[in-house]
């Protein structure tokens, strides 16, 4: 797979889209974060990921000189849709406050190439970043990030039950995380659950052209 194919997606509230729109996608820790961001995501995960400490091995057995950092100084990205984490938040449960409707429910996309154009500092992992099967690699490894991650398990419909291999659902579940804000300009595109939501996206100042309409992105 060429890198120039692969995106990046990132799901958030669609009350949070002016502020994205005229901010970018901040960290909760920047100076120009959102005073009054939406969160739909699982709390407990939130606060497992702010002080968890990760090893960037880039796949090495020698572990003599390795990086370490904070999870929860990234901003985590997927490389596809229709995650498990989406299932919980359209349901409810876990640690989730309260489910949250498809169509409030906005995908930002962002092309790869672009991210990694722009000089900003990220690294990626081969699975769920807080499953202690996953390895995490930098920059150094992106022009291989194709054979790293199993993009059949992250495109794969089905993630859990009968028939599913054991892995599939942390392979699917693999990440880009991002250390700095993501400007608005590396913004790609925006999905969306139905037409509705779609006019909402226009009305904001978004193109029509960058709006994709996708329900099967969605539970």
């Amino acid at each position: 797979m060429s890198l120039t194919k692969i995106f990046l997606y990132r799901i958030t509230h669609i009350d949070n889209i002016p502020f994205i729109l005229e901010n970018g996608i901040t960290h909760k820790n920047s100076v120009k974060a959102n005073p009054n961001y939406i969160n739909i995501g699982d709390v407990s995960l939130i606060d497992t990921r702010r002080d968890r400490r990760i090893s960037i091995t880039n796949g090495e057995r020698d572990f003599g000189n390795i990086d370490s950092v904070v999870l929860g100084e990234y901003i985590p990205f997927y490389f596809g849709s229709r995650m498990p984490m989406l299932y919980v938040i359209q349901k409810g449960g876990n640690f989730v406050t309260r489910a949250t409707s498809p169509a409030k429910i906005i995908y930002i996309v962002c092309r790869l190439t672009d991210v990694v154009k722009s000089g900003i500092e990220y690294i990626f992992s081969d699975g769920h970043a807080t499953d202690n099967f996953t390895t995490f690699y930098d920059a150094t490894k992106i022009s291989t990030i194709e054979r790293i991650i199993d993009f059949q398990s992250v495109k794969a419909v089905k993630w859990s039950g009968e028939g599913v291999p054991l892995d599939l659902k942390r392979k699917k579940q693999a990440e880009f995380l991002i250390k700095e804000d993501v400007s608005p300009d590396l913004i790609a595109g925006f999905i969306c659950y139905n037409e509705n939501a779609g006019n909402e996206l226009e009305i904001l100042g978004i193109e029509k052209s960058r709006i994709k309409i996708l329900p099967s992105a969605y539970y």
